[in-house]
């Protein structure tokens, strides 16, 4: 086994050398990990995510760039950073419109990666709410969650319900500043994509059922962009990674990853009035994703419920290439979902 590795090494390495400068950040990430499998075992192989070694080490092949919050050049959105709970290094970016007068809507934002990569500083994830945050004029709040496999579910869930507390106590007079001067929290918005998606349900089912404050702080609305749902037949793969994100705590009929498992009482006290349900067409989680907006219909929640799905695009498409025609037409859809009066 050692032997076939260091051979694939040896492979991948002549590649590098004779493309020379056009070789990629990821052939270098190809590179390292054929090294180390080399010379530690593996023992959970979640490519192209990451892969775990027997000695506890995990390496991630992807979503491990950040970029300094700051004043955004071509859309003029300022960001910066709070550490909101220094014992578990739980922290969020938040964004402010620029030249936007009165109170904006408030968004929630979790971002995607299968639970176990990408952050809130990853670059594509700043440029997305950037550009959001201008198009849709909101104060958002992108959470930095702990992933999985060194913090498995549920600390995802719970760091981003504390975020979400943190977030209702600072709207109040004398706390964040961009929160409490600017934001409307009759209006706040919870969304995310892929396992960010995922997370927005399960808090807005947590808000439904717990309650936010003394005050009654409710969810407007919930966007769930291409969200991560499975069902009870899935491949073994499939089985597998989720075993892997939650430590083996929660089966495919949980409702954490298969909501549809809900009696229709559960749907009914779900924590926010509308929903936004994205689906990119060629999105293998597509007929899990529309099953949800099915069992929500069908319970008797007394919410809305929108359908937007995108022909010919897979999964999370709409992150990268913000121009292209239909990435520009998924945000203005999130856009006019949000700001929506009805």
């Amino acid at each position: 086994m050692a032997s076939r590795a260091l051979f694939a090494l040896l492979l991948v390495s002549l590649c590098w050398s004779v493309r020379g400068g056009e070789a990629t950040g990821r052939a270098e990430e190809e590179v390292s990990a054929l090294r180390s499998r080399a010379r530690d075992p593996v023992k959970f192989d979640f490519s192209p995510f990451l892969i775990q070694y027997k000695s506890g080490r995990v390496q991630r092949l992807m979503g491990t760039r950040v970029v300094a919050a700051s004043v955004d050049a071509p859309t003029r959105v300022a960001s910066r950073d709070v550490v909101v709970d220094h014992g578990t290094g739980l922290a969020v970016r938040l964004y402010r419109p620029s030249h936007r007068g009165g109170r904006l809507p408030v968004l929630v934002y979790f971002h995607g990666g299968a639970f176990v990569v990408e952050s809130a500083f990853d670059p594509v994830y700043h440029n997305y709410l950037n550009v959001l945050a201008a198009k849709a004029g909101v104060i958002a709040v992108s959470v930095n969650y702990r992933l999985a496999p060194e913090h498995p579910l549920p600390a995802a869930y719970d760091d981003s319900w504390t975020a979400l507390k943190w977030i209702v106590a600072n709207a109040r007079l004398g706390g964040d500043p961009w929160l409490s001067k600017r934001g409307n929290m009759s209006r706040l918005f919870v969304a995310g994509d892929s396992a960010g998606g995922n997370i927005a349900h399960n808090l807005a089912m947590r808000v439904g059922h717990q309650g936010l404050d003394a005050g009654g702080t409710r969810i407007h609305g919930m966007a769930l962009l291409d969200p991560y749902f499975l069902g009870r037949y899935v491949s073994p793969a499939a089985q597998r990674a989720w075993g892997f994100i939650c430590a083996g705590r929660y089966g495919m009929e949980h409702p954490y990853v298969n909501p549809m498992a809900l009696p229709a009482a559960a749907w009914r006290r779900l924590g926010s009035a509308r929903l936004l349900m994205t689906v990119s067409d060629l999105d293998q989680l597509g007929p899990f994703q529309r099953a949800y907006v099915d069992a929500l219909r069908g319970s008797g929640w007394p919410g809305q419920a929108q359908l937007y799905v995108t022909p010919g695009e897979g999964h999370c498409y709409f992150l990268n290439n913000l121009a292209s025609p239909k990435a520009a037409m998924h945000m203005a859809t999130l856009a006019a979902f949000i700001n929506c009066t009805t």
